[in-house]
């Protein structure tokens, strides 16, 4: 492989690696706003449990920000995510065409030592992995833990 090549090759892997970790942390941003989202309907009186919307089984899912959207993957994995150029996501139709990323979420609280989880404390991890030219598949995986830090209409 000519230099030229091979330093074209390590840009386009280098480009995706960063695409990867955006991607990845817009699912983070996705899932943190379900949570705070249902903050706001305890503020405005009703009673609504933080972790509503978010499937906290441990089971893969998608997140969609343009759809805001939240939906478990099938039994053999989730889907790519497509692009229009500008945006991702899981629309299809005129514009948009599937990229080499998969994203793959998954939640569940966060076990504390005991026979029950703490379900006042949830573990989100996304896995983001994809394939740039004749570079194996690349994984990249990031997490975060969101809390129940106010009372809300859940019986824990």
């Amino acid at each position: 492989m000519s230099l030229v090549t091979k330093s074209l090759s390590t840009a386009y892997y280098a480009r995706d690696q960063v695409t990867a970790f955006h991607l990845a942390q817009e699912a983070i941003e996705i899932v943190r706003h379900v949570r705070d989202n249902n903050i706001l309907e305890n503020a405005l009186g009703t009673d609504t449990n933080l972790f509503d919307g978010i499937f906290l089984d441990g089971r893969a899912f998608i997140v969609d920000a343009r759809n805001n959207r939240i939906d478990p993957c099938p039994q053999d994995g989730c889907p790519v995510l497509n692009t229009n150029g500008t945006f991702y996501g899981y629309e299809t139709g005129v514009g948009w065409v599937p990229t080499n990323f998969t994203r793959t979420v998954r939640a569940q609280f966060v076990d504390n030592g005991t026979d029950q989880p703490d379900e006042d404390e949830a573990h989100v991890s996304v896995e983001v992995s994809w394939k740039t030219g004749s570079f194996n598949v690349r994984r990249f995986t990031i997490s975060a833990n969101l809390y129940r830090w106010v009372e809300d209409g859940s019986v824990i």
